[in-house]
This record gives structure tokens, C-alpha cells and sequence, in this order.
């Protein structure tokens, strides 16, 4: 090829791109006659659940513009989207044909011929005949008629005893949308449950039906159509007809207005000697949680127990029941339905209305203020020549604990045993008498109910209203006199007392009554100086106080005390 038709050429291809861009640019800037529709997606979102189909039903917003961009209609300035059926000329043919395939939130420029819009004749005096029109529209809803509520379950919970069912009553949390996105309720925000029957009317019908199966804390992600849901009317300002609506569900509670207490016992101590009856006095421990396990309350964080008469209306009534028939140390779990815990009032910011309630419960004791001293004898000697009564002295070892075996004191921690005195009002009235009729060696395990104990009050570590149980062994026995004694005979006493007191005739007497305890024929008073117990028999003789005793000064107890007798008789 030679230089001259190269540089021709050149000069050919230049000029037949230029013609080329111009003709790109002209068209551009100006379309001129189209013979079909002419569609711009210039945003598609990145999730789109289904497309528009033939004989979908749709809603949208749109601004309808000639091709020199000069409004000519708005679903905007009504403020009211629009509605219609695909396929069945509810919408110029263009959009009509435009609008398949398209996906919610999705925005669309479709460019209409007029033979697919108003073609010849025109809109009226707003769209001139054989015009071009240019609808920049967004996808708002879409839904059918033979569309059901589409459920998604996002979580379940591991274990699920029950599930909704008809005429159950449920608590809900939940965020609605419309299918757009747009928020038109939440009960987060007002921080409060929604509360309704099942399948009575109550909520709408998609509800209804997507609510039944669940779990308490499943949750759910709905989309119901609007014939399940508000319909052609809407709701309110935020609700717009024909809308689809979007219900991310968590489900808070649930129960039956049938329902009676459910009692699972957790742990059974053996052996039960006796179950709880109403009219006694239960101390327990609990954590209490609503149905979706959000603690409310607990003894534990108290410190303390809680402590109450059973069957007798101190307590709320599911409680009051499901503590009836149970062991000392039983754990059980009672689930209370609203009608018989708080009802549908709730209790302060923590209990809502209509909620169920968990109790776990941890039984630390009960009594009846009839409830004597048990007392269990686990070891008795072969030999038995004499045993504990009012007045004697003795020395014990014990342990002391509460039912749920917490030690509370144990003599172990001393040197020497525990010593007192029966029925001298130094010791609980129930470890008195347990003290009582023992051999020494003998050992027993006593309940005291807390009558018997320290009451209501408790003392020390010992908590109020405290049932105690003492592990005891009698370690060794002094017997003792009568209240008002500082001496018994064991014997006849001599019938010439005096004489033999007064055998050194210096009106004193120490050294005789020393010989007779010696010798087995008389006993003082136990747990005290001997001599000072002597002191005290000569003080109560010596009646003018010189130190001295005279015969006729000197009498015997038992003489005063008939004689005591005979004149109040008088």
C-alpha cells in the first residue's frame, strides 16, 4: 500500500467516527420516537426477596415527568403511593410493562412511547397527544392474593415444653415494618409487651396464625400480606392500605387462663418424715424469674431467707399452694400463671401484668406451733443405773445446726463439755427437755422447733423462726435437789437432828453435813462449792443472824414448806 491511499484511509476512519459520536450524542440528549419501553435501574438493593410478576399487586411511589423533565404528576404531592394490579390495566401499559421484575426499595427510570402511554389522544390538559413520558418510580410493597404469611425462625430455644396454641394468652416483644423498611411501631420503644389471646380476634389475622407453634424465646421474622393484615383501610397514619407488614417477634411469655401451678421437684431428700401442710411455718430460699428467665427477685441477694405461714393467704395464692406437701430440703420449681400470682396488674417495675412467674425454691424448714421436741435416740448403754431429770447437773457434748445442715455451734470447740443445770432456765426450753431422761453415754439426735428455740427473733447466727438440730451426748450426771434446796436427805434424817448437828456443840454444823454427803445419806446442791452451799443452809438457819443456831432456830426444809402450805390454806 503506498503513502497516498494509507493517509486516505486515516482520513475516511476519522470522519466516519465523528459522524458515529455524533450520532450517540444526538441521541443522548434527545431521543426522538422509541418503539418500546426504555428501563434504568439506577438502584437496586442488595437483598430483594421476590420480583414483580403479572397479577401481583403493587405499591409505589413516582414522579411522571415529560423527556425535558417538567413534572406533569406525583404520587408525592398527594401524599398517597400508588395501587394497583400488574396485568390488568390498572396503569398505562408502558409501567405496566416496566415494572416486572422489579424488587422493593429497588428505584426505576422508565421511559414510555406514547403508543404505550396516552398515545394520540392524550391526558387531558396535562400530557399533549403522542407524548413520551418518563415515570422515575420506587417500589414500596408487593404481595398476591394466593400469598400466605411467609414465617422465618431466626432462633429457638434449646428446650420447649410448651407452644402457643388457640386461646393461650401471650406476652411479645416486636419491631414492625412496612415492607419498605419504614418503622410504623415497636414495643421496645415503649418498653412494654404486647398482650393478647390467640386466635380470639384480638390481633390481626397473620398474627394469629404465625404466632401459633412458638416457643417462649423463639423468635420469629413474619411478612404478612394485607388481607391478613389491615387491608384496604391501613391503620392509623403509619399503617397505609394495602400494606404488607414485616413482625421481627420475640416471644416473652405464655400461659392459658386454664392453667393451674406446674410443681417440678428438682431433688427429693431422703428419707421424708413429714410433708408441709397449711397452717405451718416454712422458711425457704428462692430465685424468682419470669418465663423468659429474667430474675426479678431473689432471697439470696436478701441474705435471708423468707419466712411465712403456708395455706393461710400471706403469700400469693400460686405459691401458697405449690409450698404445700414438701420436704425439709426438697428443691422444686413452681410456675405460677398470672391469675394466680400478680394477675394482669403486675407488681412495681419489675413483674408486668399478665406475666408468669418462676419460683425456684430451696426449703430450709417448717414447723407447727404444735410441733413438740423429736428426740431420736441413736445410742443407749447396756447399763443404765440412773438418768437426767430437773435439778441435776450434767455435762453434754452437742453439735448444733440448722436443717439444711449448716453447723451453727458445736462444743468440739471447747476444752471441756457443756455443763448445766435442768430446768434452771439456762439452756432453750427444747434442748432442756431433749437433756432430759438420758443415760450417761447416751446419744441423740434432737429437733427443736423454734418455739422451743429462739422463737422469731433467732439469736446470734441463729436465724428467726430457726427449726435446730442438735447432735447430743451426755457425757456425765450429778444429780440434784428440788427447787428451793440446798440439801436432801437420801435417808431418814436423825430424829435428835440438832444433837447430831451440834455433836461439838459450837452451833455450827459444816463438818456434819460434809460426813453425810461422804457416806451416801445426804446430797447438796450440785455445781457449787460445797462450802459455800453450807454457808448458805447456815445463813438460812441462823434466823437472827449472831452467828449461832439454836434449836429452836433449826428446821427442815420440808417442815417450813408444810408449814408454808397450812398457812396459805388458812
Amino acid at each position: 500500500m503506498n503513502i497516498q491511499v494509507y493517509i486516505f484511509l486515516k482520513m475516511v476512519r476519522k470522519v466516519v467516527l465523528s459522524l458515529l459520536l455524533a450520532t450517540w450524542f444526538s441521541v443522548e440528549c434527545n431521543p426522538g420516537p422509541i418503539d418500546d419501553i426504555a428501563v434504568d435501574r439506577y438502584f437496586i438493593p442488595k437483598s430483594c426477596f421476590r420480583e414483580v410478576k403479572s397479577g401481583d399487586f403493587v405499591r409505589y411511589h413516582y414522579n411522571g415527568t415529560f423527556t425535558d423533565g417538567k413534572l406533569f404528576d406525583s404520587s408525592y404531592d398527594r401524599g398517597a403511593a400508588f395501587f394497583g394490579q400488574v396485568g390488568q390495566k390498572w396503569q398505562i401499559a408502558g409501567v405496566d410493562k416496566g415494572i416486572l421484575g422489579m424488587c422493593v426499595n429497588e428505584h426505576r427510570r422508565i421511559t414510555v412511547p406514547p403508543h404505550l402511554a396516552y398515545g394520540s389522544q392524550g391526558a387531558g390538559d396535562k400530557v399533549p397527544p403522542d407524548t413520551t413520558l418518563v415515570f422515575d418510580l420506587v417500589l414500596l410493597d408487593i404481595f398476591n392474593r394466593a400469598d400466605q404469611v411467609q414465617t422465618k425462625v431466626i432462633s429457638t430455644p434449646k428446650e420447649c415444653k410448651r407452644s402457643v396454641m388457640r386461646t393461650d394468652f401471650v406476652r411479645f416483644h416486636f419491631n414492625g415494618t412496612l415492607l419498605d423498611g419504614t418503622v410504623f411501631d415497636s414495643s421496645y420503644k415503649r418498653s412494654q409487651t404486647q398482650d393478647s389471646v390467640v386466635g380470639e380476634g384480638w390481633l390481626i389475622k397473620g398474627l394469629d396464625e404465625g404466632l401459633l407453634g412458638m416457643c417462649v424465646g423463639e423468635i420469629r421474622h413474619f411478612i404478612i400480606p394485607p388481607f391478613l393484615a389491615f387491608g384496604e383501610k391501613g391503620y392509623g397514619t403509619e399503617i397505609p392500605p394495602h400494606a404488607s407488614l414485616v413482625y421481627h417477634i420475640l416471644l416473652e411469655d405464655l400461659h392459658n387462663p386454664k392453667d393451674d401451678i406446674v410443681v417440678e421437684v428438682v431433688e427429693a431428700p431422703e428419707p421424708c418424715t413429714r410433708k408441709s401442710v397449711a397452717g405451718d411455718y416454712i422458711r425457704y430460699n428462692y430465685n424468682a424469674s419470669l418465663l423468659n428467665g429474667i430474675t426479678f427477685d431473689s432471697s439470696y441477694q436478701h441474705n435471708q431467707t423468707y419466712n411465712t405461714y403456708i395455706g393461710m393467704g400471706y403469700m400469693i395464692s400460686g405459691i401458697d399452694k405449690g409450698l404445700q406437701g414438701v420436704c425439709t430440703g426438697e428443691r422444686r420449681r413452681i410456675i405460677l400463671p398470672p391469675h394466680l400470682a400478680y394477675g394482669q396488674q403486675g407488681a412495681g417495675k419489675d413483674i408486668p401484668g399478665s406475666a408468669v412467674l418462676v419460683f425456684d425454691i430451696h426449703v430450709i424448714d417448717f414447723h407447727n406451733v404444735k410441733d413438740p421436741v423429736h428426740v431420736e435416740t441413736t445410742h443407749k448403754p447396756e447399763v443404765c443405773n440412773e438418768t437426767s431429770e430437773v435439778n441435776d447437773f450434767i455435762e453434754y457434748h452437742y453439735n448444733c445446726s440448722l436443717l439444711d445442715g449448716t453447723l451453727l455451734f458445736t462444743s468440739r470447740d471447747y476444752e471441756t463439755p457443756q455443763d448445766v443445770v435442768l430446768g434452771g432456765g439456762k439452756i432453750i426450753d427444747g434442748l432442756d427437755e431433749a437433756l432430759r431422761n438420758m443415760c450417761v453415754g447416751e446419744r441423740r439426735t434432737v429437733i427443736v422447733p423454734p418455739h422451743l428455740g429462739h422463737g422469731e427473733k433467732g439469736a446470734g447466727i441463729v436465724p428467726g423462726s430457726a427449726v435446730l438440730r442438735f447432735e447430743l451426748e451426755l457425757v456425765s450426771l450429778q444429780k440434784g435437789v428440788p427447787e428451793g434446796y440446798l440439801f436432801i436427805w437420801l435417808e431418814e434424817s436423825p430424829v435428835q437432828l440438832f444433837e447430831a448437828l451440834d455433836s461439838n456443840q459450837d452451833q455450827q454444823f459444816s463438818q456434819f453435813i460434809k460426813q453425810q454427803v461422804l457416806e451416801g445419806k445426804g446430797r447438796l446442791k450440785p455445781a457449787q462449792d460445797p462450802d459455800s452451799v453450807i454457808r448458805d443452809m447456815f445463813k438460812n438457819q441462823d434466823r437472827n443472824a449472831d452467828g449461832l443456831i439454836t434449836q429452836d432456830e433449826l428446821k427442815l426444809k420440808v417442815d417450813e414448806d408444810v408449814e408454808k402450805t397450812r398457812h396459805e390454806e388458812l
